[in-house]
């Protein structure tokens, strides 16, 4: 399975599908809610600075608005028209900035608050990404985040096997599904951080479709469909998709629908009290 594409496919998927995101994203809204509803900081004070990593249109920055209203908000996203989709959403009390989660475009200990919804599963290193939201939090800060994991999309995993392990020598079309990572691997980075307190939870949300179509259809209408394996043509994929559609209808369709399980991991953590290098 793929792991992860480079970073310019993923700023030119997303940049691409801007415009049209806010209106499929269905389970993405309701992670918003579920981590801005979370946030856990200090007993009777506010963050003055929020930087949101992958911010996309701003839709977690909005609610942050209304819980804090007097904090400078910062927005960075790695697709260009992302940034200026959220800066048109949230005008001048937002800073929308054009970067890299691998590579944050900030000095070190700036802010109080670094969240990001998600967007974590579509970096290339992990690792790098959270070291670089603890670099910018000041000592003290937190840092909350939540993003897909493993188990996410594993009906349309199980169907897609199946069915190229039985059409396709050696299940080689198998390589176009994203491989979302382990609880394991986020725990196996953030214990080699130093974190005051570290809660790390899974929980499952499910969104309901009419076939197969219309979920792939949600998935590439959100750019998420580029990112986790390009386009692919031809009478031979078209069969393996009605396969795939037949078995996943038969296996768990109800009434007419069929379910996309998603499980999303929900990180919320306090930094250390010395300066991050």
């Amino acid at each position: 399975m793929n792991r992860i594409p480079d970073a310019g496919r993923v700023a030119a998927a997303f940049h691409q599908k801007a415009t049209e995101y806010d209106h499929h994203i269905l389970v993405q809204k309701r992670v918003v809610t579920n981590l801005a509803a979370s946030i856990d900081i200090h007993p009777g004070q506010s963050p003055e600075r929020i930087l949101d990593v992958g911010t996309g249109t701003g839709a977690l920055l909005e609610k942050l608005h209304l819980l804090y209203p007097d904090a400078g908000l910062t927005g960075v996203d790695i697709a260009l028209n992302m940034c200026l989709c959220s800066q048109q959403k949230l005008g001048a009390i937002c800073q929308s900035v054009n970067g890299d989660a691998e590579h944050l475009p900030f000095r070190a200990g700036v802010f109080d608050l670094v969240v990001s919804a998600s967007a974590l599963q579509w970096v290339g290193s992990l690792s790098a990404a959270l070291h670089e939201m603890r670099r910018v939090v000041r000592p003290g800060g937190d840092i909350c985040f939540a993003f897909f994991c493993n188990g996410t999309l594993d009906e349309l995993h199980h169907c897609f096997r199946d069915v190229t392990g039985k059409s396709v020598a050696g299940g080689a079309q198998s390589s176009r599904l994203h491989a979302f990572r382990t609880v394991e691997e986020v725990r196996s980075i953030v214990r080699e951080m130093d974190f005051e307190r570290c809660v790390v939870t899974v929980e499952t949300e499910v969104d309901w479709y009419a076939d197969l179509h219309s979920l792939l259809r949600s998935i590439k209408s959100i750019g998420a469909g580029t990112v986790s394996g390009g386009s692919v043509s031809g009478l031979g994929w078209r069969g393996v998709l009605q396969e795939t559609s037949r078995l996943y209808q038969e296996r768990y369709g109800q009434d007419g629908l069929i379910p996309a399980t998603y499980k999303v991991l929900y990180l919320s953590a306090r930094a250390g009290l010395r300066p991050s290098v």
